[in-house]
């Protein structure tokens, strides 16, 4: 072996600098340390413990239901495992063709629908799509944390922009155009949001699509949570927004929340027509296509028994979420604007501590239920608010609120 050879072993592997931009994921961070905690005598009840109850991940509470399941079983028995087109089986794309068309009133070209390996990718597809090095991405503060990270993976800069509940916590056409720069390349929104779980008022939507394309920006909204929406105002797509507006933006779905459908890793995007051909192209190159199998399930998706279970479950997350949102009220956690959609509470923890990371670990430790501190979601009200995801069954919720009460009484 050479010397020069010989010299690079225990070298320290040299990483790519893009990697800086990119913070730890504090939300699963935090899951970890709950999960640990759980699983040790203190969370045991044969040992005299208490179980925890974990309001911290995003993650509904249901499974797919029985025809979905019954779908992926007969795809796996009969072979149907093959890769698919890049964009999606066709049959898929059609069918949420009509399910636009159904929910909606939106006549959508499926040739215009992209099925992809979920959210993320979606995201990841468009942002190398359409950003790189120098560009700036407008993103209200707070937002979802992967969502700025798919921008800096591009080399642009996600830039936030500091929404507090006046605005819903939300971007405003006001707000998009003052911070607007030569380096601007356009916005990416999410409504409902994660983690408020509030949305944008339809009117400011159109405002701010229409400011950033007089600007030859575009307009992306995470709308994974839109068949989660509350309060029929909020229910319409991007996509609908009048004088042509909706055909500029790109709008990201997913099977997982709505759906129930979480770990199959399966979500769509609706791109404008000039944009199917790159995101195809990086789709192929990156990971060829979407699971066969959790494609050819989600077709079940669709069907009458599966639809009317989905409205079913939709109402038992708003239940739940006029429970706990009065609930963390008299807490002394009150939540600044109360949820529309998704399953979310982004509460105000300032009258119990001065920082929601230290908040949310006593909690962890002395009650069990693990809560998400703010650190996550952006800087400019971090400390002072916390992340209950009520995508648990009313019972635990009621739980919860028992040991929260005991411990913040103390």
């Amino acid at each position: 072996m050479s010397a020069a050879v010989n010299a690079t072993r225990g070298a320290a592997l040299r990483l790519a600098g893009r990697l800086d931009h990119i913070e730890p994921f504090y939300v699963m961070e935090f899951a970890k340390a709950a999960a640990e905690l759980a699983r040790s005598p203190a969370c045991d009840p044969a040992q005299g413990g208490r179980p925890m109850i974990f309001l911290n991940i995003g993650e509904p509470d249901f499974t797919a239901p029985p025809a979905v399941q019954a779908a992926a079983q007969a795809a796996v028995a009969a072979g149907r495992s093959q890769y698919t087109d890049a964009t999606g089986l066709p049959a898929l794309r059609e069918a949420l063709s009509r399910w636009y068309a159904q929910t909606q009133g939106l006549a959508i070209d499926p040739s215009r629908i992209i099925v992809t390996a979920g959210a993320s990718a979606a995201l990841q597809l468009t942002c190398l799509a359409l950003f790189q090095p120098g560009d700036e991405v407008l993103m209200p503060d707070p937002c979802y944390p992967c969502n700025r990270h798919f921008v800096a993976a591009t080399g642009a800069t996600a830039r936030l922009l500091p929404a507090g509940p006046e605005a819903r916590f939300q971007l405003d056409a006001a707000g998009v155009e003052a911070a607007w720069t030569p380096a601007s390349r356009g916005v990416l929104l999410a409504s409902p949001s994660n983690p408020t779980g509030t949305s944008i008022e339809p009117e400011e939507l159109q405002r701010i699509v229409a400011t950033v394309d007089a600007r030859g920006g575009i307009s992306i909204v995470d709308e994974i949570y839109l068949g989660l929406s509350y309060d029929a105002r909020f229910a319409r797509s991007a996509l609908a927004l009048p004088g042509g507006l909706g055909e500029r933006v790109i709008s990201v779905n997913s099977f997982s929340k709505y759906f129930s459908m979480t770990g199959w890793r399966l979500g769509w995007l609706v791109v404008p027509p000039e944009l199917v051909a790159p995101i195809e192209k990086l789709a192929q190159n990156l990971y060829i296509c979407a699971s066969a199998i959790a494609q050819h399930a989600a077709l079940a998706c669709f069907e009458p028994a599966s639809l009317a279970e989905y409205e079913r479950r939709r109402e038992a997350f708003r239940e739940r979420r006029d429970f706990i949102v009065p609930a963390l009220a008299e807490l002394g956690l009150p939540v600044p604007v109360a949820p529309d959609g998704a399953f979310y509470a982004w509460a105000d923890c300032s009258a119990h501590a001065d920082s929601s990371w230290s908040f949310c670990e006593r909690l962890m430790q002395r009650a069990h239920v693990a809560l998400t501190p703010g650190r996550d979601f952006g800087p400019a009200a971090a400390e002072r608010h916390v992340r209950l995801s009520f995508a648990t069954s009313l019972p635990l919720l009621q739980e919860a609120v028992s040991r929260l009460r005991a411990e913040l009484k103390r």
